[in-house]
């Protein structure tokens, strides 16, 4: 009976010493050599939420309006990101969709979030205030529409 609860013993510690914890598992992911290799990506360390704020505007610009103007409130709309914290992308185009449902929209623009506290915070920001005096003398139309990104 000795022996056997002393084999039972050796095989248990035997199969406990070969596995590796989940903190084991991670020292090896992320060892140190890994976070100075070039290959390192360091988002792999963000925690990422669910899913993002996406601000989405459409402009028409009035008729007098310039290829140049309209670029300066382009450019000006793309700033934004650098002077507002919380945006955490912009991108825009052009409509190019052969539906003409676009209604007289011609420019789109989203911004992407990640809280809705983000987003709350832009639309009063001097900054974005500033953009809006940019805009206002070539703004035609506009369309606004914010919503949860879901996969």
């Amino acid at each position: 009976m000795k022996q056997l609860f002393t084999c039972i013993i050796i095989i248990i510690s035997l199969v406990a010493c070969g596995q590796k914890s989940e903190i084991q598992i991670l020292e090896e992911k992320f060892d140190e050599s890994s976070l100075n290799s070039s290959s390192f990506d360091p988002e792999l360390l963000v925690e990422k939420p669910d899913s993002v704020l996406r601000h989405v505007v459409f402009f028409s610009f009035k008729a007098e309006t310039s290829e140049e103007e309209i670029n300066t409130v382009v450019d000006a709309f793309r700033e934004l990101k650098n002077k507002i914290p919380g945006i955490i992308s912009f991108e825009w185009g052009v409509n190019s969709s052969p539906e003409e449902l676009n209604r007289g929209l011609t420019h789109a623009f989203t911004l992407t979030f990640h809280t809705a506290q983000a987003r709350d915070e832009y639309l009063p920001h001097p900054s974005h205030k500033e953009f809006g005096e940019i805009l206002g003398p070539h703004l035609d139309q506009v369309l606004v529409v914010d919503y949860w990104a879901r996969p």
